[in-house]
């Protein structure tokens, strides 16, 4: 049996203001060996701190001839993935990444706590990328979900009513955020790099069969 094809290399991005990671980003380092990246302060996060420590993991990733790395975001780690994207180097090594529930730092609740994250980056990722958004996110309305996918290129899907988040939505390993993960690692496969930009924004096309509740 070989064993030449190397482990994909993922990194977990999780929220702020939480003692633990999100249950399903726990269980997904736990069980498939994924690699949670910690911040130094979950509580009175800066932009450029989180950004540093992103930095260090991607180039802490064993290097390979094609990008190789997957971004695996919760929350204000959807922010992050903007932000580093943005002025990273080495954002070539990113094969693809995963948007769970994007947290709106612009907000006026949220705003003076997260003053560094705005404003808020919206230059298209320089790889393939799924974000999910959701109807009851009291942190980011439907319509800004679908304005952050739009401007990131992202392709956008509807999570519905029961957030990935909760640590009561009972998802346990969460199989159809597995799923999603694989289908923007395939979707990687196939798109040319130097026509990502273009291509992945005609993937957000599902956004208009979900209105605003």
């Amino acid at each position: 049996m070989s064993h030449d094809v190397p482990s994909p290399q993922v990194l977990l991005l999780p929220d702020w203001q939480h003692a633990a990671p999100a249950p399903w980003l726990k269980l997904w380092q736990t069980a498939h060996g994924y690699r949670l990246v910690a911040q130094h302060d979950g509580l009175r996060p800066l932009r450029g701190d989180w950004m540093m420590q992103l930095e260090e993991a991607v180039l802490q990733s064993k290097p390979a001839l094609t990008p190789d790395v997957t971004l695996v975001a919760n929350g204000l780690g959807c922010l992050l993935v903007a932000a580093w994207a943005a002025h990273s180097r080495h954002s070539h090594r990113i094969k693809a990444a995963l948007l769970v529930a994007p947290l709106d730092a612009e907000l006026d609740a949220l705003r003076a706590r997260l003053a560094s994250w705005s404003p808020i980056p919206r230059q298209p990722l320089p790889f393939p990328s799924l974000l999910l958004g959701r109807h009851d996110d009291p942190d980011c309305s439907f319509l800004r979900a679908q304005a952050f996918a739009h401007a990131w290129g992202s392709e956008f899907m509807d999570a519905g009513p029961c957030g990935p988040q909760s640590a009561a939505s009972g998802l346990g390993d969460w199989p159809q955020g597995r799923a999603l993960l694989q289908r923007v690692q395939d979707k990687a496969q196939v798109l040319p790099r130097n026509e990502s930009d273009v291509t992945k924004a005609a993937l957000t096309t599902s956004a208009n069969r979900h209105p605003d509740r």
